[in-house]
């Protein structure tokens, strides 16, 4: 199914304005009993915010590359770094997934 391109930036301007660092809902309570912040909820808000942070760090230097101010081969290491960020957090994605489906399965 060919997408047009305006269509493709109208979706990714949508998605960029959700997924400001700013609005990653801060951890309310401790999962596990960690009185000191070392929560579950708090890590797996951390690692969100670390991954957005590298997609953003590759967007920047490719913009500063298309202006002529990044180097290219800085260029191409920040976007593999973002993808190999990005496989990352599906695969866990789909781990939770498949794990919560198998609890679903359960008898009670």
């Amino acid at each position: 199914m060919p997408v047009d391109f305006s269509t493709a930036v109208n979706a990714y301007r949508q998605a960029s304005k959700g997924m400001e660092l700013g609005n990653v809902a801060k951890p309310t309570s401790s999962i596990g009993g960690a009185e000191d912040g070392n929560s579950f909820v708090g890590m797996v808000t951390d690692s969100l915010k670390s991954s957005v942070q590298v997609g953003r760090e590759a967007e920047e230097l490719s913009l500063k590359q298309i202006s002529g101010e990044a180097d290219l081969k800085d260029v191409v290491t920040a976007v593999a770094n973002a993808e190999h960020t990005l496989e990352t957090v599906v695969a866990v994605r789909d781990k939770v997934l498949s794990a919560y489906q198998e609890i679903l399965r359960m008898p009670i």
